[in-house]
């Protein structure tokens, strides 16, 4: 299947796959012309890659799990690690919009003289609603 092919049928731009090969997470056969070829396994190979990517993964760490036999090599850890990292995003997402929510819909005559908007705030101005840090979520 030449890569025009793969492009079509995986959705990956023939850019994207060109350079999933310089980075060595995928493998062409050859080239026919000027056009690389690659086998049935590269759709099967770009799904997992697709399913790492999702989940947040570099292209590193999906590659150091992509055996060159084809099959997957799941570094169980990471992966926890990654659910972990997931877990708490979450939990600060889930945070922010029930703020935005209670801000949204306050009764009190100001924002300020809201108990928990300026819980809120406190929170936001420690950095609680940044997803670059890990610190403990504001009190609901």
């Amino acid at each position: 299947m030449d890569i025009s092919q793969v492009a079509k049928r995986s959705g990956v731009p023939a850019s994207t796959l060109r350079y999933y090969e310089e980075r060595g997470l995928i493998r062409s056969l050859g080239r026919h012309g000027i056009r690389r070829q690659f086998g049935a396994e590269v759709l099967e190979r770009l799904a997992l890659i697709a399913l790492g990517r999702s989940a947040g993964l570099s292209l590193d760490e999906i590659g150091s799990m992509l055996a060159t036999d084809g099959d997957p090599l799941i570094d169980r850890e990471l992966l926890l690690r990654r659910a972990d990292e997931l877990e708490r995003t979450i939990l600060r997402m889930q945070a922010m919009r029930d703020g935005l929510r209670h801000a949204a819909n306050c009764n009190a005559p100001s924002h300020m003289e809201c108990p928990k908007f300026r819980r809120l705030m406190k929170a936001a101005a420690a950095g609680a609603f940044d997803p670059q840090d890990k610190p403990s979520l504001p009190r609901r």
